[in-house]
Formats: structure tokens, sequence, C-alpha cells
């Protein structure tokens, strides 16, 4: 389903002001981290080279731009990838990384209007999910996805934990989830590599499935 809420509505949210707050439809699910990484149409690795400040006085696309450098593409087509992307460069207290052991939920500023991260810092790695859209490339996920990590270093959790990701879904489905146990397993018995133990934690997250709806479907309509 977000794949197709997503599109529509993703450049509203991308524009809004942080001011702005966006509602997700009821009965919406953040995807896990292995639905985001099957889902997207090219993922990134780019740095952030230049862009304009965000201005909350103007909601435009204007206001909204980074220059990014690619470095390489986890999936997808590295010869197609953007060099800007339609967000804004962070900048103040907004120039905030991402918790390198936060591997469940999405980088702070998803949470305070935007739905999703819509600024990031000047410098920064990243690991950016896109989708191609009519209007270029636009983040995947949907609201509150990991779309856009900071990975700073190359055994970066995140980082780590998104190329196995792509290393499970290129099995055949029916081995998908024996390949998480025994990865899982491995993991927990490093009891003394907290990094390890996150890493088991993401793919215990991925074993259970999909997400819980964020809000309950609206009830039925009366009856005449």
């Amino acid at each position: 389903m977000h794949r197709l809420l997503f599109p529509l509505a993703a450049l509203a949210c991308l524009v809004a002001p942080p001011a702005v707050a966006c509602s997700p439809v009821p009965g919406y699910r953040v995807p896990t981290n292995m639905e985001l990484t099957a889902d997207a149409d090219l993922i990134l690795l780019a740095i952030v080279t230049g862009g304009t400040p965000m201005d909350a006085r103007d909601g435009g696309p204007s206001s909204m731009r980074i220059v990014i450098q690619p470095i390489a593409a986890l999936k997808g087509d590295l010869a197609a990838a953007p060099t800007s992307l339609e967000v804004g460069l962070a900048t103040g207290r907004f120039a905030l990384l991402s918790n390198p052991y936060e591997l469940a939920e999405a980088h702070p500023l998803s949470y305070v209007g935007g739905c999703i991260r819509y600024m990031v810092p000047l410098g920064s790695r990243l690991l950016f999910f896109l989708d191609r859209h009519e209007q270029g490339w636009i983040p995947a996920g949907g609201p509150f996805s990991r779309w856009a990590e900071d990975v700073l270093t190359d055994d970066a959790p995140w980082l780590v934990a998104v190329k196995y990701h792509l290393e499970v879904q290129a099995l055949p489905e029916s081995e998908r989830s024996a390949a998480l146990t025994a990865r899982r397993d491995v993991l927990r018995k490093q009891a003394l590599d907290p990094v390890a133990q996150l890493l088991a934690d993401d793919l215990d997250r991925q074993l259970a499935g999909p997400n819980e709806p964020l809000r309950a479907e609206l009830p039925p309509a009366p009856e005449d």
C-alpha cells in the first residue's frame, strides 16, 4: 500500500515546512527494513556536497535542494543516480546526524512535521532509498521510513544491515527466513559485541513480519 500512497503524498510532505504536519491514512504500515530494501528502485550511497537551506517561509521546491556526490549503488544503476534531490540542507539545530546504533526508527526529523526526513547536513554521507517517479527521484518507503540515514563509515551498522538484507533478497523466497534465522543465531553468539546484538535485533524484527498499522482502520459508514 505504501508504494501507492507515497508517490501521491510525497511531494506535499516534502515541500511542507517543519510546522506543517502530515497524517498517514488509517491502516498505514511503516515498511520494515526488508520491505524498504526490497521495494526501493535505487539504494544509493552518496555524500552531500552542497545545497540550499530550507526556509520555512517558502514552501516551494526552490527552498529544498541538496547536491550529492554518488559513491555506490547498493541496488539499481549508479549511472542513473541523481546528483541532486529536493531535500533541504540542514543547518543549526536541524543538522542532526542519525544515531548510528538506531536500526528501527527513522531519523528524528521524520517525526517533527513532514513524516519523512526532509533535511540533511552538509558533508554527511547517507544511504538514500529512492523511487523513480515522473518528477524524478523521490524518497522510497513512505511516511516514517528509514529512507535517508547517515552512514559515516563503511562498518556503520545500518550499512551492514542493508547489505545483508540485499543478500537475503537475492535468495529464493523459500530460503529467506532460514537465512535470516541462521544469521541472527550467529550474531546472538557474539554476546560481548553490542553491535552484533543490535544487528540480531534488526533480524528479529524482519522475521516478525510486517509492522502493525499506525492507526486503526476507519469504522464502516453507517447503513442507511
